[in-house]
């Protein structure tokens, strides 16, 4: 069973994403800050991170730099309503795997899920 965490400041949010994944069996941890989020990343190695950027303490652009930073491997969807392509360029140059779009869409953020996963797989 894959285990994802799931960085996002609104309880609503993460109970919605959750509701999305709960059918797919998956662990899901959740983080309502960034600096929460890294410290069960290196806890926990999560197989996949769901990540929000406008979250207190730690925005999502400094988590991702910090993964970045570090050389992590654990493949980063964002989900944001940030819509700037400037932002989602820098997303994914900082190594984000997917950018997603609030409010996401609920197979579309399963599909990319799984998708993330079956490649994380194949690699090891």
């Amino acid at each position: 069973m894959a285990l994802i965490l799931l960085i996002e400041d609104s309880s609503y949010m993460r109970s919605v994403i959750r509701s999305f994944l709960n059918p797919d069996g998956y662990e899901i941890l959740e983080a309502e800050n960034g600096y929460k989020g890294l410290q069960i990343i290196h806890g926990r190695s999560p197989d996949c991170l769901i990540l929000d950027l406008i979250i207190p303490d730690m925005d999502g652009l400094k988590v991702l730099k910090a993964l970045n930073d570090q050389g992590s491997k654990i493949p980063v969807i964002v989900v944001t309503a940030d819509i700037q392509e400037s932002v989602r360029r820098q997303c994914l140059e900082l190594g984000a795997k997917a950018f997603v779009n609030k409010p996401p869409k609920k197979e579309e953020l399963r599909n990319i899920v799984r998708d993330i996963l079956a490649i994380k797989q194949e690699a090891t």
